[in-house]
């Protein structure tokens, strides 16, 4: 979902619309909500919904109720009312689908905090407005240099101006509670403008500045991502992952967020499994479960004193034993359940593609040199007939 802006060049590099942020069509920013109600018609004497959604940077949005029944569609710039001022965004959503995502997240229509549109934004909001982003780079590299100045356990990882400029917020990770007093007075010394310190966590600071994942996509949490839900390492060992923290941790330094997206699935495979601390008693001996292989569904136990050797078994085979053990029956061995797997391990590979075999040009081409000199001999043998019979 790009605009024709995005479309490349003819050397196959991408144009880009280098709105930065600002796209007309809002197709290009994250965490875009598609409107599928725009082509459908309000019934007769209905009035259309007076809320429309604006976002601002690093997608950051927020409802605000239209008073003046102004004339909105998305990509509009307006200015919006804030705690002291106003602040300038842009319209992302309108219409009935604005009560569905405010009833999705409990977002009251009446009430004290509510704010409202003043208007669309005029040309010296948004020069305001741009001037004021231009600024954030360079203080943010100031800013961080005031911190370790002042030897505070935190970073600041983002700066937002407000719309007219008149307040600066500040939004810093730390580990712990942080004392920065000073730091304020130093900002308000240094900036000449509002200060406003606002801490979030490294997930929400991975999901505002954004980055490419090891899986080769943009993260989750700056594209679609809005509920972020904690991560324990039992999802690794569920899912029999290794737990090496340089694989399993994302760019935030905190477990993957991914690591939940499959682990119902795994939990409703694994019901049929047994226990791995469960020992199987058999007249042999005791066997301990060492692997499991939850797509195939296949255990391996080694008996006690003999670890190098694994019998393979199937997780209905694991059950029946474990139900005999109860009843304080023990079977043989292992290795009748284990011989009665059949493995076949001869690959064979299907033409999916309907393409050619793959070697066909493996074989030896025949000799044209030969067949030719054979020819030769042939054509000439006539002629010496003729001659001999002379």
């Amino acid at each position: 979902m790009s605009c024709n802006s995005c479309s490349t060049e003819k050397g196959g590099q991408p144009k880009g619309c280098k709105n930065n942020g600002t796209c007309g069509t809002d197709s290009c920013n994250k965490l875009t909500v598609f409107d599928w109600l725009a082509n459908m018609s309000l019934p007769n004497g209905e009035k259309p919904f007076d809320w429309v959604e604006v976002r601002f940077k690093n997608g950051r949005k927020h409802y605000y109720k239209n008073t003046e029944n102004l004339t909105l569609s998305i990509g509009d710039i307006v200015a919006t009312q804030s705690q002291s001022g106003h602040d300038v965004g842009m319209v992302t959503l309108t219409g009935e689908l604005v009560r569905v995502q405010m009833k999705r997240k409990n977002i009251p229509q009446e009430g004290e905090e509510i704010y409202k549109i003043y208007r669309k934004a005029s040309q010296k909001d948004i020069d305001i407005w741009s001037e004021a982003r231009d600024r954030e780079e360079p203080m943010k590299v100031k800013a961080r240099q005031f911190a370790i100045d002042l030897k505070l356990e935190m970073k600041i990882s983002d700066i937002e101006f407000q719309g007219d400029a008149s307040k600066a917020t500040f939004y810093y990770t730390a580990e712990e509670r942080v004392d920065f007093r000073e730091l304020i007075k130093v900002f308000a010394r240094e900036f000449r403008t509002r200060i406003e310190m606002k801490q979030v966590g490294f997930r929400q600071e991975a999901s505002r500045l954004g980055g490419i994942g090891s899986c080769g996509r943009e993260l989750c949490c700056s594209t679609w991502l809005t509920d972020f839900r904690s991560v324990s390492t039992s999802a690794a060992r569920y899912q029999q992952l290794s737990l090496n923290p340089q694989k399993l941790a994302g760019q935030c330094g905190k477990l993957k967020c991914c690591l939940n997206y499959e682990l119902d699935t795994y939990l409703d495979a694994l019901k049929s499994f047994p226990s791995t601390d469960i020992k199987l008693q058999t007249e042999k001996g005791m066997a301990v479960c060492q692997k499991t292989d939850i797509f195939k569904g296949f255990l391996w136990y080694a008996y006690e004193g003999e670890w190098a050797n694994w019998h393979k078994i199937t997780t209905d085979q694991a059950n029946e034993i474990i139900k005999l053990n109860k009843k304080n029956k023990k079977v043989a061995s292992l290795e009748e359940y284990a011989s009665e797997l059949v493995e076949d391990t001869k690959n064979q590979f299907e033409n999916v593609v309907g393409q050619d075999s793959l070697t066909r040009f493996d074989s030896p081409k025949p000799n044209n040199k030969r067949k030719n000199r054979r020819n030769n001999k042939n054509r000439r043998k006539p002629k010496n007939a003729k001659n001999n019979a002379k």
